[in-house]
């Protein structure tokens, strides 16, 4: 089975975020098993999501999945994270304008990752439209943090201030693995277009 990266440094960096992101999912999974599925249901939800992007994750380090349906498999999946627990169905926050301040950033999220990935000719992600999604779903685990840790509500919290990490830490992998699709040839683009 070959290895898509071969660098040292770059395995290593891919290793801290799947072993990091791997240890958050099976947390929320126990605390799922510990609270029941009637009271933590949402968080099941979500990990599905989770697993199927460290799988994807797994799939592409070895060579078992395109660039392009790594990167669009991995989008649908955080999409829908995004839309599930940050907009649909937001955590109670303490104050409006953090609220607002959250459900803002989680709309630009959503845009930016059906802008990033939705323009013409199925062009790849770059470098630096991966670090912007990092930065902004930091910014969001980071108010939700804020919140959750000056206001405590019971013995999920937690749970909560670990979950509301494992989406950035799966972003960061996807800045790890990205390497940036070959340019393909006018033929090939024609024949997507048509």
């Amino acid at each position: 089975m070959s290895i898509r990266y071969t660098k040292k440094s770059k395995l290593l960096d891919i290793g801290i975020s799947v072993v990091a992101a791997v240890l958050s999912v099976s947390i929320m999974l126990y605390g799922v098993g510990h609270f029941g599925i009637s009271e933590a249901w949402p968080e099941l939800v979500l990990n599905i999501f989770y697993i199927a992007c460290l799988v994807m994750m797994w799939m592409y380090i070895f060579n078992r999945l395109s660039t392009q349906h790594f990167n669009y498999w991995c989008t649908l999946c955080i999409g829908f994270t995004v839309l599930l627990r940050d907009v649909l169905f937001p955590p109670p926050l303490d104050g409006y304008t953090l609220h607002i301040t959250c459900l803002t950033l989680s709309v630009l999220l959503l845009l930016m990752l059906t802008y990033f990935y939705a323009r013409r000719k199925w062009k790849a992600y770059i470098k630096r439209d991966l670090w912007l999604l990092f930065i902004v779903d930091m910014a969001i685990a980071a108010l939700y943090n804020y919140d959750i840790y000056l206001y405590p509500i019971n013995e999920y919290t937690d749970y909560l201030l670990i979950e509301i990490w494992i989406r950035p830490t799966i972003i960061y992998g996807l800045v790890a693995c990205f390497v940036k699709e070959e340019v393909k040839s006018k033929e090939e683009e024609i024949r997507i277009d048509n």
